[in-house]
């Protein structure tokens, strides 16, 4: 019996035999993609695959079409669920967070959020669920077509790198509602584009194109919508090829940039560069390179 085929009774026995476990509608739509995973962890709002030659790139498509993707708390616990298995799991050296030709995301679930107190805001830590994705080890990639507008724009801008297709639109509308960003839309968007340009998309509302989310650095590249998941997963698998440990220390360093001064990251970076020779993988690149051939990373 394959391990899909084992994966698929062990979920079916445990909704048997535990009324608890909600996962009628979702056991259906799942993507099983490891046995660890599947006999854990059933998905309604997401779709969850490896991808790739190696199947070394995890795959993490929001699925909530009929509502353009808006990021409802469900959905969003799912995509802190589904990166978290990939940042643990040793097969998988980067990961895509997609959605559909339509909508990254269409922004936050306004629906979900109307009636909302700040009481009730500060006491539930509404939206700080939102966080984990941006502390994922391993390198994200954000792979946007349509809209990234609001929470979906903010979530674009947690992943790591951010390509896009050429019918992408994003923006922070927030203030059109009487509101203001509040995943990040104001810190991380100043770090993108600068004061001018950030204080422009968030006190218009206005969206921008993919090809001016290019040009102002908000974007890594542009692509023909029918090629962005292609051109995002060759991408991946190049990252995915490297030592994980390297890119994990990578990760780090780029990000500390972004929070320290430049003799604090100087000084962070170095450490961080020392501690690459106590690592396996630094001993295999070299002597590879010196020997002329690919090295055979272990991720240690």
């Amino acid at each position: 019996m394959s391990a899909t085929n084992i994966s698929r009774l062990i979920v079916s026995k445990l909704l048997t035999n535990n009324s608890a476990l909600k996962c009628n509608k979702a056991v259906k739509n799942v993507r099983l993609y490891s046995l660890a995973a599947a006999a854990k962890e059933t998905f309604e709002f997401v779709k969850v695959s490896k991808v790739g030659e190696k199947q070394n790139v995890g795959l993490v498509q929001l699925n909530r079409p009929k509502a353009l993707n808006a990021l409802c708390t469900d959905l969003m616990n799912e995509v802190g669920t589904a990166l978290k298995s990939f940042d643990n799991d040793k097969s998988v050296g980067a990961i895509i967070l997609t959605g559909n030709e339509k909508a990254f995301a269409a922004g936050a679930d306004i629906k979900e959020m109307v009636n909302n107190t700040f009481t009730q805001c500060i006491t539930e830590d509404f939206l700080g669920n939102w966080t984990s994705i941006s502390r994922v080890r391993k390198p994200v990639i954000a792979a946007v077509n349509g809209y990234a507008l609001g929470g979906g724009c903010e979530l674009a801008m947690m992943c790591d790198i951010i390509y896009a297709g050429d019918k992408a639109k994003f923006g922070q509308p927030e203030i059109l509602i009487g509101i203001i960003p509040g995943a990040g839309g104001t810190q991380r968007l100043i770090r993108s584009v600068g004061k001018s340009k950030a204080m422009e998309i968030v006190l218009t509302g206005d969206q921008i194109t993919a090809q001016e989310a290019h040009q102002i650095g908000l974007v890594s590249k542009v692509v023909p919508a029918d090629q962005l998941l292609s051109e995002t997963v060759k991408l991946a698998e190049k990252i995915a090829n490297n030592s994980q440990v390297a890119n994990a220390i990578a990760k780090e360093s780029v990000n500390t940039a972004l929070e320290t001064t430049l003799q604090e990251g100087l000084h962070f970076e170095k450490r961080f560069f020392h501690s690459c020779f106590a690592t396996k993988d630094q001993k295999e690149g070299m002597k590879a390179f010196i020997e002329k051939r690919k090295p055979n990373f272990q991720h240690e």
